[in-house]
């Protein structure tokens, strides 16, 4: 359904603006959290090539409890200032590491993940969470990659609603 091929001569920005419009109409007129968030994490593995996790996070007294995902086995609970997605919960902004096994305090939850993007959720001032992509390439994700990927994140934020507690 949401599949596309990565045409090489295809720049980023492009493949990134396509992702964001099938992004919108795949949540257009769903608002729950959960469910968004679920589709959201289906979808990105589903159209960014060169990936092997990608999911969420969601705060809770200052730290953050694994949501859904699409991947191997994760994680549960992440101390705020721990790890790559510690890091981007702590500063609320995003973390984009070339080398993981290189980042001081990585947490290894699937040791095939080489590359990591996390992109803190922040809704009227208040962190909800964060969403973590990891690739099993070094050096996967660009500039332009952490620009599409947020352009993402904006998207689901601007289609859920995000009021709900735990």
């Amino acid at each position: 359904m949401f599949e596309i091929e990565v045409d090489s001569n295809t720049p980023l920005d492009v493949f990134y603006q396509t992702l964001n419009s099938q992004l919108a109409a795949l949540l257009y007129d769903e608002r729950d959290m959960i469910c968004n968030a679920a589709q959201f994490s289906a979808f990105v593995m589903q159209t960014i090539p060169e990936l092997n996790w990608a999911g969420f996070y969601f705060a809770r007294d200052k730290q953050l409890v694994l949501g859904p995902y699409v991947g191997k086995v994760a994680c549960t609970r992440i101390p705020f200032g721990r790890g790559v997605c510690g890091a981007a919960a702590h500063s609320q902004q995003t973390q984009r590491v070339e080398d993981v096994h290189a980042f001081e305090g990585h947490i290894a939850c699937d040791s095939a993940s080489a590359s990591e993007v996390v992109i803190p959720i922040v809704y009227e001032g208040d962190l909800i969470g964060v969403f973590d992509i990891d690739s099993p390439k070094v050096r996967r994700f660009s500039q332009a990659d952490q620009e599409g990927l947020e352009a993402l994140v904006t998207t689901f934020i601007e289609s859920t609603d995000l009021e709900w507690s735990f």
